[in-house]
């Protein structure tokens, strides 16, 4: 049996006695529905917040987010659902927040395990992440390499911007319906996928992991592009509906103060904060709020270590992240 420290077992019970405590209230507010999470801080906390409500389909219209600088925070959500209507049953999204945040705290925070206790959940599959140069056809292509490799698709998701394409597809052997584990049946669907990703650019790469690992495909998504550093590819947009991202100092109180401008959509509000999660900054307090199709948001945000942004190139990297983060979405594509 695997045995943990004394302290790390008493820091377990601390965070499982901290579990964010969530407040869904229809009665509040005539156009939506209002929505509180109270949690200690800790980094990726609010990411995890707003990742449950876009998972659970509704749009965040407007909202705060306030910190006492010290352990605590508070978010508070107006939520509708896709009619632009309140939550018709705010009970059944009451438990299905409070499981959706319970279950990341644990996943967060589990004691290691011995091996083969892993969720059985996605056993049965494996997980390919794809990058390479986008092009007509492409997805096409993969597919059929699949098919002719043996390989059962039975999921897949892909983005592309910056002339890039990133995707993940989960497959599974033909034949058994198993996880692939032969090393040379690996290296020959690595080696025929990168071939048909390379498209004449370096850079493509094929990944082959065990799916439970992959944890939010959107997420895993953004983090694949902004490693291969499409957001520094892209043509900056023009127009009156062009994404806006500034990022200034407040010196006074430490902190750097971001604002985005542009229209809205769902889902926005989870890519702004993942994108800021991934790059390790801290949002202490926040602003969200939309006026028909527009959407504008504020964060006063330091990085891990407490400081702020110190450097204009710093500043630009986040400026160019977020503005990719928003506008890569609009090219999703779901296979079937």
């Amino acid at each position: 049996m695997e045995r943990c420290h004394p302290s790390e077992v008493y820091e377990l019970f601390v965070r499982h006695m901290n579990t964010p405590r969530v407040v869904v209230d229809n009665g509040v507010c005539d156009t939506a529905t209002l929505v509180q999470v109270h949690s200690a801080r800790k980094h990726g906390v609010l990411l995890e917040a707003v990742a449950a409500l876009s998972d659970h389909g509704v749009c965040v219209r407007k909202g705060y987010i306030s910190s006492d600088d010290g352990r605590w925070f508070m978010d508070v959500f107006h939520v509708t659902d896709a009619a632009g209507c309140k939550v018709a049953d705010a009970d059944k999204l009451l438990v299905r927040l409070e499981s959706s945040l319970a279950a990341a705290a644990a996943a967060a925070d589990a004691l290691p395990r011995p091996a083969g206790c892993d969720s059985p959940a996605k056993e049965a599959l494996c997980l390919l992440e794809l990058i390479g140069v986008d092009r007509p056809g492409l997805l096409s292509e993969v597919f059929a390499v699949l098919h002719d490799l043996r390989c059962s698709t039975v999921d897949a998701k892909a983005w592309t911007h910056g002339g890039r394409v990133a995707a993940l597809v989960f497959v599974r052997d033909e034949d058994t319906g198993a996880p692939i584990h032969d090393a040379a049946r690996i290296r020959r669907i690595e080696s025929r996928l990168r071939h048909v990703l390379r498209g004449g650019a370096r850079g493509a790469r094929t990944v082959l992991l065990d799916a439970a690992a992959v944890g939010n495909l959107d997420r895993r998504l953004h983090q694949l592009l902004s490693e291969d550093r499409e957001a520094d590819r892209r043509a900056p947009a023009e127009g009156p509906t062009a994404t806006a991202v500034a990022v200034q100092e407040w010196g006074e109180r430490g902190y750097s103060v971001v604002t985005v401008s542009c229209r809205d959509r769902p889902k926005l509000l989870f890519d702004v904060v993942c994108t800021l999660t991934d790059l390790d900054y801290v949002v202490y307090h926040g602003t969200f709020d939309t006026d028909g199709d527009h959407a504008q948001q504020e964060f006063y945000i330091r990085r891990l270590d407490g400081r702020a942004i110190s450097s204009e190139g710093e500043r630009q990297r986040v400026i160019q992240r977020l503005q990719a983060a928003i506008e890569r979405r609009a090219s999703e594509v779901r296979p079937n």
